[in-house]
This record gives C-alpha cells, sequence and structure tokens, in this order.
C-alpha cells in the first residue's frame, strides 16, 4: 500500500541487524572505555606519585589501554544480545515508532 508523503510521517523500526547494532555499541563504549581509562589513569598516576609508589603509575597507565578493550568486547556482547531481544519483543508487541521528516 503506498501512501503519499504528507510531510511528515512515523515509521516502526521493524528490526535491527544484530551484528550491526553489536559494532555501534561497542564503539561508542570504547570511546567511553578510553576517556575512563583517562580518567583512572590520572587519578592512580597521581596518587602513586604523591605516595611514592611505582606500581599505582603503571595500573594508571595500563588502564588506559586495558579500558577500551575490556568496555569494547562486553558492550558489543550486551549490544548483540539487547539487538536479539529488542527483535524479539518487536515481533511480539511492535517497534519503535519514530517521526520522520523529508527536510
Amino acid at each position: 500500500m503506498n501512501v503519499p508523503y504528507t510531510g511528515e510521517q512515523m515509521a516502526v523500526i521493524k528490526s535491527v541487524e544484530i551484528m550491526s547494532w553489536a559494532k555501534i555499541h561497542a564503539l561508542f563504549d570504547i570511546v567511553f572505555g578510553l576517556v575512563y581509562g583517562i580518567m583512572v589513569g590520572v587519578v592512580f598516576t597521581a596518587v602513586g606519585a604523591s605516595m611514592g609508589r611505582g606500581g599505582m603509575e603503571v595500573f594508571g597507565i595500563a588502564s588506559v589501554i586495558i579500558f577500551p578493550i575490556v568496555f569494547g568486547i562486553m558492550s558489543f556482547i550486551v549490544g548483540a544480545i539487547m539487538a536479539f531481544l529488542y527483535n524479539f519483543f518487536a515481533s511480539k508487541i511492535g517497534g519503535i515508532r519514530i517521526e520522520l521528516s523529508e527536510n
């Protein structure tokens, strides 16, 4: 059924591609992991320097590398599960309705 475009219409997201959603979800959290890793790195490096403990600086620097990797892996898995669940629930009760306009 073709409905003529009237300027604004409601559309329904019936399903999402699981791998696509998982990759985007992971990329967002890789960025957040990097920011969080930098913050933790600065704090641990500062605390370690003020206390004269060398090991804390190593953890601070390693957190900048480790946090984005761990956040990315975990978010990829969670994103895939979320996309699967969205597709399941959308098939049962309907998807998210969004308003589109041609601008």
